[in-house]
């Protein structure tokens, strides 16, 4: 496999993982991106795992998907 191959397949993992907004965060933690506000809420005051790009409040999928399970586990849930 070439090297750009290589590059072309690990950046568009990354990219298709990639949540950019709190509308998208939201509408893939709460189906709706009308609860992006909750979104800036956990963001603020709980261990979301959230990174920025710039000023853009960004997350991955599969790494909010992690967080949830450890939740979940947590709380006796799973």
């Amino acid at each position: 496999m070439s090297s750009d191959h290589q590059d072309c397949s690990v950046h568009c993992a990354f990219s298709s993982d990639l949540l950019r907004g709190a509308d998208q965060i939201a509408e893939f933690l709460y189906g709706s991106p009308g609860n992006r506000r909750k979104v800036y809420h956990l963001a603020e005051t709980s261990r979301l795992p959230i990174f920025r790009l710039g000023s853009v409040l960004c997350a991955r999928r599969s790494v909010l998907l992690d967080w949830v399970s450890a939740q979940e586990k947590r709380s006796g849930c799973a």
